[in-house]
């Protein structure tokens, strides 16, 4: 019996080139300077759509993408913005926030970066933003302080914009003013005649920043008054919410700054587990105007939150890259406006 040998296995196929800009013109028939200028969106030069249309198409064919870094060395600097991910639990509010930036940051040629925060903070979490090197830097203010600023902008990043109640020195600033929250949500209890009022304190890491403030603002708004404010530390858990609930008429309380819509959503399914009428027994009145607190019964009171457009904060973005050396800009955002609604 003859044995007939296995056939050798197949060369392995050479690897496929990855395609170039030159191929990318070959194919339109341009010159590569106008490859260039289309997928780079230049608009100093001027250039026919049908022109435009075809190299995009060209590009879509092979595969063709262009080299960020090879990019960012011949314009001086990259067109990454980067964004550190929240410390804290992102709600809707935020989500929306950053997606209507990100269209607007898009719109004008950046592209926005998340950076994962976990583990660094301070001038040890600007070194590692300033290891990628980004153009412009948009942060919480409570995570950079005037020496991580004066670091990213020592490695290249033209705009440094803070987002915080303070203002942070060398950086841009947006300022939000979180104790106006809550003096207009306490305001507007002691207002419907509630004079024994809970304040949500989310016992989630990260949120101080935000609820702080909002504890602050409460307290301001009934200082010399007859009213009281009481601090409810609260865990975003239906049994953390029972909890408080269940301890409800002991308190004596006879409204609640829920912090939040979600907290508020929370806490008065549970009220109303526990057999409280809202708002007879209990006003509530959160923050943000979220849609489902508008399907509740009875319908949620809430602070309505308005957020800088991502439009406005891309153009501020764009001056500082193309103006380094200008002056820091404050802008006060944030705007809180009551909406009384059947909850309080």
């Amino acid at each position: 019996m003859v044995q007939i040998p296995n056939p050798p296995p197949p060369e392995p196929s050479a690897a496929r080139s990855v395609p170039t800009s030159a191929d990318v013109a070959r194919l339109a028939g341009v010159s590569r300077a106008t490859v260039s200028y289309v997928l780079n969106n230049t608009g100093a030069v001027r250039i026919s759509e049908p022109t435009r249309r075809r190299v995009r198409e060209a590009a879509r064919e092979l595969g063709y993408v262009p080299h960020a870094a090879a990019r960012s060395l011949r314009a001086g600097h990259s067109r990454m913005v980067l964004m550190p991910a929240p410390s804290f639990p992102a709600g809707p509010l935020y989500s929306r926030f950053l997606s209507g930036l990100q269209w607007a940051l898009g719109r004008l040629d950046y592209t926005v970066v998340q950076y994962g925060t976990a583990g660094v903070h301070g001038d040890e979490a600007a070194r590692a933003w300033a290891e990628l090197r980004p153009v412009a830097v948009l942060a919480p203010g409570s995570d950079l302080g005037p020496r991580g600023v004066e670091i990213l902008k020592r490695s290249g990043a033209r705009a440094v914009v803070t987002l915080g109640p303070e203002a942070v020195e060398g950086a841009h600033a947006l300022l939000t003013d979180q104790e106006g929250v809550g003096r207009g949500a306490t305001r507007h209890l002691y207002d419907r005649g509630r004079r024994r009022i809970g304040v949500v304190v989310p016992a989630e890491r990260g949120l101080d920043v935000f609820s702080a403030p909002r504890l602050d603002g409460a307290r301001q708004a009934v200082a010399g008054t007859d009213a009281t404010v009481t601090e409810l530390p609260l865990r975003y858990e239906e049994g953390d919410a029972a909890r408080l609930a269940a301890r409800w008429r002991p308190l004596g309380l006879d409204a609640v700054f829920a912090y939040n819509d979600e907290y508020a959503m929370l806490l008065m399914r549970a009220l109303q587990d526990e057999g409280l009428d809202i708002p007879g027994d209990a006003a509530v009145i959160g923050a943000d105007d979220l849609m489902l607190g508008r399907l509740l019964r009875p319908r949620l009171s809430t602070v309505h939150l308005e957020l800088p457009a991502g439009r406005d904060l891309a153009a501020l973005v764009d001056r500082a890259v193309h103006d380094p050396g200008a002056a820091p800009e404050r802008h006060k955002v944030l705007g809180a406006t009551v909406v009384h609604r059947e909850s309080s």
